[in-house]
C-alpha cells in the first residue's frame, strides 16, 4: 500500500515538474521572441538614423557655350530721298493765273536714287530734269499750276515714287488762296429777246489791288455780244458798253463773255450770260421706261411763250417717225399736245432715241429729245 502511494507520489511530482518545465520553456520562448523583436526595432531605428551615404560622381565640368564671334552687319547701300519741304504755299493768287513753284530734294543715301514716277492731278504740270541722282546729288521738281477761276481755298497733292525702300512714295502738297483781283459788275448777264439790245447792261471792270491794266480782247459765244476796246489805254477801272446781235443771240441762249487783260494777277475775266428763251416746253425731255416694240405710249406736252406773245403751231414731226401728234389744245400763252410714241423694233438694242420737232408759223422751231428704254422681257426675247 505504501509502495503504491510512493509510486503515485513520484508520478505526481514528475507530472508537476514536467508541467513547470513546459511552462518555463514557453516563458523562455516568449522572452526570446521579445528580445528578437527589440533587437530588430533597434536595428531599423539605427538604419533610419544613420544617413545614407550616396556616392557622388566627381564634379562634372559644365561646358560653357563658346562666345560667338560678333560679325558686324554691313548695311547694304541704299538711296534716300530727302525734300527740303513737302508743302508749297502759293499764297494769294488771281483766278485763272499761271503760277510756278519748286520742290528741292537731295539723295542723302549711299546709292543711286531713281525717280520712278511723279503722280499729279489736273491743272498741274511737273518738270524733272532727270530721273537718276548719285549720292549727295540734289534735284528740283518744278511745278506749273493754273489757278481755277472760282475764288476760294485750294489744296492739291503730288506723289513722287522712287526706289527709296524706306519712303517709296512721298506726298507733296500745294496750297493757294484764289482771290479776285478784278471785279466785274455784273458778274452774270440776264438777257431778254423782247428788249432793246436784249436788255444788256454796261459792264464795269475794277482792279481790286489798284494795279492798272489794259483790255486786250473782248470775245463772246458765237460772237453775239461785242464791245469797243482800246488796248493802249491802261487804268484801274473800265466801263464797257456791250452791243448784242439779236439774231445770233437767239441761237446762243447760253454762253460766256471772255475779256482778256494785262493785270499781273488776272489775265482774263469770264462773264456768263443767260437768255430767257422765247418758248418753254414741258417736259423738256420725253422718257419712256419698259417700252414694248410697236406698243404705243401716250404723253402730254405743253408749249408756252415766255413773252406772252401769240403764236401758231403748224405741224409736229419726229426725225425717225416714232412720234406724232394725236391732238392739241390752245391754252393761255401756248398749246397742250397729246403725242403718241411708238417704240421701234428692238433688234437687239436696249434703248432708242428720237427728236420731236414743233414747227411754228414764221419758221421758228422747238425740239424735244425722246429717250426710250426697252423692258427686260424684251431684251431676253432678243
Amino acid at each position: 500500500m505504501n509502495r503504491n502511494c510512493l509510486i503515485l507520489t513520484i508520478f505526481s511530482l514528475f507530472a508537476a515538474i514536467r508541467a513547470r518545465a513546459i511552462a518555463f520553456f514557453n516563458i523562455l520562448i516568449c522572452l526570446c521572441c521579445v528580445l528578437l523583436l527589440q533587437v530588430g526595432c533597434q536595428e531599423q531605428a539605427g538604419v533610419a538614423e544613420k544617413p545614407q551615404t550616396v556616392p557622388t560622381a566627381p564634379e562634372s565640368v559644365v561646358a560653357q557655350p563658346e562666345k560667338a564671334e560678333t560679325v558686324p552687319q554691313i548695311a547694304k547701300p541704299a538711296p534716300k530721298i530727302t525734300f527740303e519741304k513737302v508743302i508749297h504755299d502759293f499764297g494769294d493768287v488771281g483766278p485763272g493765273t499761271r503760277n510756278t513753284g519748286e520742290f528741292k530734294f537731295t539723295n542723302t543715301g549711299d546709292s543711286t536714287l531713281e525717280i520712278l514716277q511723279v503722280e499729279r492731278c489736273c491743272g498741274i504740270v511737273t518738270t524733272l530734269s532727270k530721273e537718276e541722282y548719285v549720292p549727295g546729288e540734289s534735284g528740283v521738281l518744278k511745278v506749273d499750276y493754273r489757278a481755277p477761276y472760282q475764288p476760294g481755298l485750294l489744296r492739291k497733292q503730288l506723289y513722287v515714287n522712287s526706289n527709296d525702300k524706306a519712303t517709296p512714295r512721298v506726298t507733296l502738297t500745294i496750297k493757294a488762296e484764289i482771290v479776285r483781283k478784278i471785279s466785274s459788275e455784273p458778274e452774270k448777264l440776264k438777257l431778254f429777246l423782247d428788249e432793246e439790245n436784249a436788255g444788256c447792261p454796261k459792264i464795269t471792270l475794277t482792279s481790286l489791288d489798284n494795279q492798272p491794266f489794259s483790255i486786250t480782247s473782248f470775245k463772246s459765244t458765237a460772237g453775239c455780244i461785242t464791245a469797243d476796246i482800246d488796248s493802249s489805254v491802261k487804268a484801274t477801272k473800265f466801263v464797257l458798253d456791250p452791243k448784242v446781235n439779236m439774231e445770233t443771240l437767239q441761237r446762243s441762249l447760253k454762253g460766256r463773255i471772255n475779256v482778256s487783260l494785262t493785270h499781273p494777277q488776272c489775265d482774263v475775266v469770264d462773264i456768263l450770260f443767260d437768255v430767257l428763251p422765247k418758248f418753254a416746253v414741258t417736259p423738256q425731255r420725253l422718257i419712256i421706261l419698259d417700252a414694248e416694240p410697236q406698243k404705243p405710249v401716250l404723253k402730254q406736252v405743253s408749249l408756252l411763250n415766255n413773252y406772252n406773245e401769240d403764236f401758231e403751231v403748224e405741224s409736229g414731226s419726229s426725225k425717225k417717225n416714232i412720234i406724232k401728234i394725236l391732238g392739241q389744245e390752245k391754252i393761255r400763252n401756248g398749246y397742250q399736245f397729246v403725242v403718241e410714241i411708238t417704240p421701234p423694233a428692238a433688234e437687239g438694242k436696249t434703248s432708242f432715241t428720237d427728236v420731236f420737232v414743233l414747227n411754228m408759223k414764221g419758221g421758228e422751231k422747238v425740239e424735244i429729245t425722246c429717250h426710250g428704254f426697252y423692258s427686260g422681257r424684251t431684251s431676253k426675247k432678243q
